[in-house]
């Protein structure tokens, strides 16, 4: 009852403002595009020089994480990129995995994957200033596991996020 009392607050000229729909416009403004058959000679050309890339063979030759399509990093190299890693304001940390790669061993259900999570070779570097001191825990890590792969993570503490990690020793044969 009393919802039939209500009293509609819509004037007039506010339905007025907008304009009644009046069809579809003509064809005639649009452009023409004629297709041409089989005519090939506005293609752009390299001239003949035509080749096919090869992908990457995935036997033997896996990829891993940043920086993997390089060749191994020499020790200086190591060394400024966990320079970089530092100056960023990101907490260096070492792990390390005897397959290196994610696989699927303990279950089938989708999404799931092992060797996603690596072991962590001590705690986080909280503090590090000096790559050389990130340096001496890959070799200590690479004497006590000679044939894991090891990775550097730079780890940012006020996001809780992971912001690099690259291979930074492989095992002999990778």
């Amino acid at each position: 009852m009393a919802s039939s009392m209500m009293v509609s607050t819509a004037a007039p000229a506010q339905a007025s403002r907008v304009a009644p729909f009046t069809g579809l416009k003509s064809t005639s403004t649009f452009p023409v595009t004629t297709r041409r058959s089989n005519d090939l000679s506005n293609l752009p050309t390299n001239g003949g020089r035509v080749q096919c890339m090869k992908v990457w063979p995935p036997e033997g030759l896996k990829k891993f994480e940043t920086l993997s399509y390089l060749p191994t990093l020499s020790e200086e190299a190591l060394s400024k990129e966990v320079d970089y890693l530092l100056r960023s304001g990101w907490v260096p940390c070492l792990e390390f995995d005897s397959v290196g790669f994610v696989y699927r061993e303990n279950h089938r259900s989708p999404g799931y994957y092992d060797g996603r999570y690596w072991t962590m070779w001590k705690l986080p570097m909280f503090g590090c200033t000096d790559s050389a001191q990130v340096l001496k825990e890959l070799n200590e890590c690479k004497k006590e596991y000679p044939k894991a792969f090891i990775r550097i993570i730079g780890f940012d503490n006020k996001r809780q996020v992971q912001c690099i990690s690259f291979i930074a020793s492989k095992p002999a044969g990778y």
